[in-house]
């Protein structure tokens, strides 16, 4: 669309889809797309990614000097779109399991780097939107391609993305009181996980107080004075508390979350679940249920982590120990997860139909 000249050499007012088995090379492509003033996006396995670590050091690295350079112009972000991700490997397995790059990036100069773990179809659109116009910038959007639910409807994913990090006030409890325990999702799998989980909570233990707290973009979980995009102290405790348990549903390694958020007032009683290097060829949901993330799971961590008086919890433990048993026992004679795990939709009160596959 930008005014062309004469003396242009081989540039096409069209865009292009181009492919290749060799990350290194697709890497090459888009950096020198990049410097032609254009814009583009390089979608990768997430396991695989890591083929061009050196290749994003140096692109990271170079664009932190040009920024302090008067001189030259702002380029468009490089784009990573990581998809196939560690969640979703039902037929690739354990080779295809790592959601490494995140960790890798992420001791780059915050300047210049940017994560995104958009929940579902409208957010990922929000994203990308959003670092397609960026300048300066190595933008990582991990995002799974298979069904999923969606949470947002256009105008709310706006909101949220906009803001980066969020309460969902649809899926909490709290307004009108302090919460027992923060349910904290980044991802998209996790954020399906900690929904189901919080249903389960209504389900066995109603009378506990939940405040579901939702991470779009990683670095707000960094100190403003360590990443621009980071929150101060009084916004993460306002969202997080300063006492109360959180159950965090993280998509990639855990202790990612504990180095992001360490200095943070409430860091001791933050408990993260995360992919723990636990995989195989198996259900989608039994991905979860290995590495510990899975909706029964992240339940029995909220009844371990917070005081509650009667045998409501006992029970509650045992029914949840029950259904890890039944799960295992069918995927092993059916081949696919139970249909209670597989047509499950969030039914809450004020949001009927959310959770719809898109």
């Amino acid at each position: 669309m930008a005014e062309r000249h004469p003396y242009d050499d081989h540039l096409a007012p069209d865009g292009r889809v181009m492919e290749m088995l060799s990350e290194h090379q697709c890497q090459g492509w888009l950096e020198g797309y990049l410097l032609t003033g254009r814009h583009g996006f390089f979608s990768c396995y997430e396991a695989f990614i890591h083929i061009i670590d050196s290749m994003f050091n140096q692109h990271a690295k170079w664009l932190k000097v040009c920024n302090h350079i008067p001189w030259r112009r702002p380029i468009a972000s490089l784009n990573y779109l990581l998809s196939s991700h560690v969640w979703r490997q039902d037929h690739n397995g354990f080779s295809h399991q790592d959601p490494g790059f995140i960790d890798h990036v992420v001791n780059k100069k915050a300047e210049v780097i940017r994560i995104y773990l958009p929940p579902d179809a409208n957010t990922l659109l929000c994203v990308t939107d959003h670092c397609l116009r960026s300048r300066n910038h190595v933008n990582v959007i991990v995002a799974g391609k298979q069904s999923a639910p969606q949470w947002l409807d256009m105008d709310e994913a706006i909101a949220h993305c906009t803001a980066g990090i969020g309460i969902w006030e649809w899926a909490s409890n709290d307004k009108e009181s302090e919460p027992d325990v923060v349910m904290a999702c980044c991802g998209d799998v996790p954020t399906m996980e900690t929904l189901a989980a919080v249903s389960l909570l209504r389900r066995y233990l109603p009378d506990v107080r939940v405040r579901v707290v939702n991470v779009v973009d990683l670095m707000k979980l960094q100190p403003s004075a360590e990443h621009p995009n980071g929150l101060s102290d009084r916004d993460f405790d306002a969202l997080f508390t300063t006492d109360k348990p959180i159950i965090f549903a993280f998509h990639g390694y855990p202790w990612l979350i504990h180095r992001l958020t360490y200095r943070r007032t409430n860091h001791k009683n933050l408990h993260v679940r995360g992919y723990k290097e636990e995989g195989s060829t198996t259900t989608p949901f039994d991905m979860a249920v290995m590495n510990d993330l899975d909706r029964f799971h992240l339940v029995v961590d909220v009844i371990d982590r917070i005081p509650l008086r009667g045998s409501s919890a006992d029970y509650a433990k045992q029914a949840l120990r029950d259904k890890r048993i039944e799960h295992k026992h069918y995927i092993a004679e059916q081949g696919e997860d139970m249909p209670e795990i597989r047509e499950w939709k969030w039914s809450g009160s004020r949001t009927a139909g959310r959770g719809a596959r898109t």
